[in-house]
């Protein structure tokens, strides 16, 4: 879908929308063939422009009859895009393709907000359906932002690159597990190339060479081969000689292994890479826009499968740190990736900041349902950054604690430790697994998406499916805190 500023409205429009709030509903000045009646007829409806409400009425404009959608605007940026988003929901497989957003009453940047909620909420894979009724496909093409000051226009570009991001991370997340796997995970981040992302891909034998013993043991049941993933963005032209670093977990599918999942649900688990497609999605968003700052993108790769060769509960493996892991629960696996990925990071990027996303435990869900991430972290200035650009960009976090009271729960009696704790505060332990990797002076957060990365019903700025939860939220933080 394309976003267009015009100063003007398009004849061929056939859905005209405004943003208003309460204090200028009652005298808007509605560019309508009957304002009055408009007015009239949304307050009949309880219409009286607060912040989350909406109104759609089909009458005439300019002597044709159009869709006319009213949404109350709020004061915060995310109130804002959720006000786009409404727009887009209401008529997005109405028949109509061109939307005209009047904006000429919108001080700053809400235009551009607007316009970036509706682009974020209009993204849907239909690609799959052959016989679906066309009335049930999208069909708006368009949308025209009319007579938006010159800041919002100006801004547009970074949040149209947020929005690629975030629409790569959904499309990663979204399709089946035959179609993104390890090695194809990689094809689809190839194009980032051509932004400036310079990409390093270890195969099988290079991590063997590592001694990543811990990610190679998850995905040695699977036909598929694992792979590790690294995306450099450097837009600092080398001024800045430490990288933040970006970790996610990739495990493309999640049977469970040996330790298998039921069977109701599991097709879910080709989503068990929303932490790697929330990276790859932060890459483009960071490169599409010229973010000055040095980011590296990591992404550990597996498909976790039984078979003849996959891993059994009680072996031990061998990290790439040196450590030992007695594998209690096969299902346990994105520790184990994660573990060697952080330490290669470590090893090859020497970061001072580090944040993983890992779609890791069902117990943060229990935790906090579908409405938070759980947020774990070594360094109170690295939350209290995280919190901050959380409350900024609509991806919401929560603090969880780590400390030495959990670390015990996961020493194992014949390896250094083992990759599940006790049935409480199993989102803890598994967090509490991943900081024995990083090293002292690192500062790092572990971010438990699994609650967050796939919704079973519509949101404000995502369709039912892949929300693209990490994408803004990253972005913020480099935008506030890392760029030069």
């Amino acid at each position: 879908m394309e976003i267009i500023f015009n100063p003007v409205r398009p004849e061929d429009t056939d859905v005209v929308a405004f943003a208003v709030t309460k204090a200028n509903f009652a005298d808007y000045n509605f560019p309508v063939d009957h304002p009055d009646q408009l007015r009239e007829t949304a307050k009949l409806a309880n219409f009286e422009g607060g912040a989350g409400q909406s109104f759609l009425l089909i009458a005439p404009v300019d002597g044709r009859m159009v869709r006319i959608i009213l949404v109350g605007l709020g004061d915060k940026p995310t109130d804002q895009q959720k006000a786009g988003g409404e727009i887009i929901s209401k008529v997005q497989t109405s028949g109509a393709k061109n939307i005209a957003i009047h904006a000429e009453h919108l001080e700053g940047t809400i235009a551009a907000e607007i316009a970036y909620g509706a682009l974020l909420r209009s993204w849907r894979m239909d690609k799959y359906f052959t016989t679906k009724p066309k009335s049930e496909l999208p069909t708006v093409t368009q949308i025209h932002i009319i007579g938006a000051p010159a800041a919002a226009n100006d801004v547009w570009p970074r949040y149209a690159a947020v929005a690629q991001g975030v629409e790569l991370t959904k499309e990663l997340v979204t399709e089946p597990a035959n179609i993104i796997y390890p090695e194809s995970f990689v094809e689809r981040c190839r194009h980032l190339t051509e932004l400036g992302i310079e990409i390093t891909v270890l195969d099988e034998a290079e991590m063997t060479k590592l001694g990543m013993g811990a990610l190679l043991g998850v995905g040695q049941g699977s036909r598929k081969q694992s792979r590790m993933l690294a995306m450099k963005w450097d837009g600092t032209g080398g001024k800045q000689q430490r990288p933040l670093c970006l970790v996610g977990k990739g495990v493309t599918f999640d049977t469970g292994g040996i330790s298998i999942k039921p069977a109701a649900g599991m097709e879910d688990m080709k989503w068990d890479m929303g932490g790697a497609g929330a990276v790859a999605g932060t890459m483009k968003a960071l490169a599409g826009r010229k973010a000055n700052a040095y980011v590296v993108g990591i992404c550990g790769l597996v498909e976790n499968m039984p078979d003849g060769n996959a891993q059994r509960p009680g072996d031990v493996v061998t990290s790439m740190a040196g450590q030992t892991i007695e594998v209690i629960n096969t299902d346990a696996e994105g520790r184990l990736v994660l573990c060697d990925a952080l330490h290669w990071a470590q090893e090859t990027y020497n970061p001072e900041y580090m944040v993983d996303l890992a779609t890791l435990t069902g117990a943060i869900i229990i935790s906090l349902a579908n409405e938070y991430a759980g947020m774990f972290s070594n360094s109170d200035e690295l939350a209290d950054k995280l919190n901050a650009a959380a409350k900024a960009s609509g991806d919401p976090v929560w603090r969880m604690p780590i400390g030495a009271v959990y670390d015990k729960m996961i020493n194992s009696d014949i390896a250094d430790m083992k990759n599940v704790g006790p049935r409480g505060g199993g989102s803890i332990t598994a967090a509490q697994f991943l900081h024995r990797f990083i090293k002292d002076g690192v500062k790092w957060a572990h971010l438990d998406i699994a609650g967050t990365v796939w919704t079973d019903k519509p949101g404000a700025t995502w369709n039912k499916g892949a929300s693209g939860f990490g994408v803004k939220l990253l972005d913020r933080l480099v935008a506030d805190n890392f760029e030069g």
